[in-house]
């Protein structure tokens, strides 16, 4: 029998949780995807048992993604595609551009907006989906 289990990455080492402007978050969420991961003192028993017992071990491309699979040593068992990254946030509109929020409300606001339909620069959610199914099978 085979077993999926999904694992969320680690947590950021970039801990600048500021209130920044539109411009700015963008450039925080690439500092975000390749700033790497905290080395955690320990991890959950359950994840380090199902990591332990994996054959294979599939993450994204992004450099949060490997790392966090490298520090649960899965070393000879990672497989990166980006076929399995998360989906992108859109490109919020002009008119709130200067507006300073936290990077946190910058997400939830952009994902709700993706969510609703809006997808300006980046996959739409009708792709991802198609892109999701490709990744299941």
């Amino acid at each position: 029998m085979m077993r999926i289990s999904l694992i969320r990455h680690g947590r950021s080492m970039l801990k600048n949780n500021e209130k920044m402007s539109l411009y700015e978050y963008n450039s925080w969420l690439t500092e975000h995807d390749n700033a790497g991961v905290l080395h955690e003192v320990s991890y959950h028993l359950e994840t380090v048992e199902i990591v332990e017992k994996a054959n294979i071990f599939i993450t994204s491309d992004l450099k949060r993604s490997i790392e966090s699979a490298l520090l649960l040593n899965a070393n000879e068992k990672i497989i990166s595609d980006p076929l399995f990254r998360e989906t992108g946030l859109p490109n919020a509109f002009p008119k709130i551009a200067n507006l300073k929020l936290s990077p946190a409300c910058w997400t939830v606001i952009l994902r709700c907006l993706w969510l609703m339909g809006y997808s300006s620069g980046c996959e739409s959610l009708r792709d991802a989906r198609i892109r999701a199914k490709k990744a299941a099978e």
